[in-house]
């Protein structure tokens, strides 16, 4: 994530930093073990629902950042909520420049994503409107009654099962990508006011309130579109969106089309962090990011040590 001022990055060790961990869809926990027009979202379908399998990894960039809660890898912060029939997946990246100012980036992209969170699982929130949920997050806290300081990208998938349809909302250059029939059929745009300095919630010090980028969740990149059986969707932070090529992605996940095994699910998970993480810290490689910041007039090579979050899932219907 862009800093405020400048980038500072420091190598982690992955083998003690790393976080991995399966999250049975609904149904499962009952029982041990760009943008496209959804012709038939506005009337619930008959027949079988999808659920999603879901799996979670991810790598702090350093091992010295200790997490606050349980939702946070280094800055990053995910949740997955669910509530009848309707789960929904999040992200958040918070901006490392604020550890210059003595505020901790990754409070806000928690607070973020927990508070997505509550509102999913009691209820209280509509199940087609992502950008609405991420609104009501940031307004409590822009309300909350100690600060929550900082800044963070964010993106939100969301699955209506009576619809069989997911609605999207992405601030920043965190994102998500559906893969079908071994392409990439939809994707988030990237979200950037110039070369790695994303769309962000901010929430500045009075002080610098002036000064800081602020964009408003209304201003999130949306999509719907109608999901099939054996959809795969990776959900991620830029640190592996910087890191990692699409067509390494892709490769990774043509393989889980259809599948429903949570363990080749998280195996697939940790494959994509590992890679994320090893590609971040080669000086050699070519990586997305240095190839953006070739075309903005920036002579780079090399990865991007960045924190990692994958959240992947497959669609499953029963």
């Amino acid at each position: 994530m862009q800093s405020l001022i400048w980038t500072g990055r420091h190598v982690s060790r992955a083998l003690i930093g790393g976080f991995c961990s399966r999250s049975h869809s609904q149904q499962q926990q009952q029982h041990p073990s760009s943008s496209s027009s959804p012709s038939a979202a506005a009337t619930e379908r008959p027949g079988p629902e999808p659920r999603l399998v879901s799996a979670i990894c991810g790598f702090p960039k350093s091992e010295k950042k200790r997490p606050t809660s349980r939702n946070q890898i280094g800055d990053d912060a995910w949740f997955i909520g669910r509530h009848k029939a309707l789960e929904v997946l999040g992200v958040a990246d918070g901006v490392g420049g604020w550890r210059h100012y003595g505020i901790d980036p990754g409070v806000f992209s928690a607070f973020l994503m927990q508070t997505c969170e509550r509102l999913v699982t009691s209820g209280a929130c509509g199940t087609s409107d992502p950008t609405m949920l991420l609104a009501s997050s940031y307004r409590e806290l822009l309300e909350n009654k100690k600060p929550i300081l900082g800044s963070s990208t964010a993106c939100l998938v969301m699955l209506n099962r009576e619809t069989s349809t997911v609605h999207t909302a992405n601030i920043g250059d965190s994102g998500f990508l559906v893969v079908r029939g071994g392409q990439v059929v939809h994707r988030s745009e990237e979200q950037t006011h110039y070369f790695n300095t994303p769309f962000q919630l901010s929430m500045p010090p009075p002080e610098h309130s002036g000064r800081v980028l602020s964009d408003r969740p209304e201003s999130a990149d949306v999509s719907d579109f109608v999901v099939e059986d054996g959809d795969v969707i990776l959900l991620a932070t830029d640190g592996v969106f910087d890191n990692v090529p699409d067509s390494l992605l892709l490769a990774e996940l043509i393989g889980l089309e259809g599948v429903r095994d949570e363990s080749k699910i998280q195996g697939v998970a940790n494959s994509i962090a590992w890679m994320a993480r090893s590609l971040a810290h080669d000086p050699n490689f070519l990586s997305p990011f240095a190839k953006n910041a070739r075309h903005n007039g920036i002579d780079a090579i090399g990865g991007k040590p960045d924190d990692i979050t994958v959240l992947l899932a497959t669609v499953a219907f029963s």
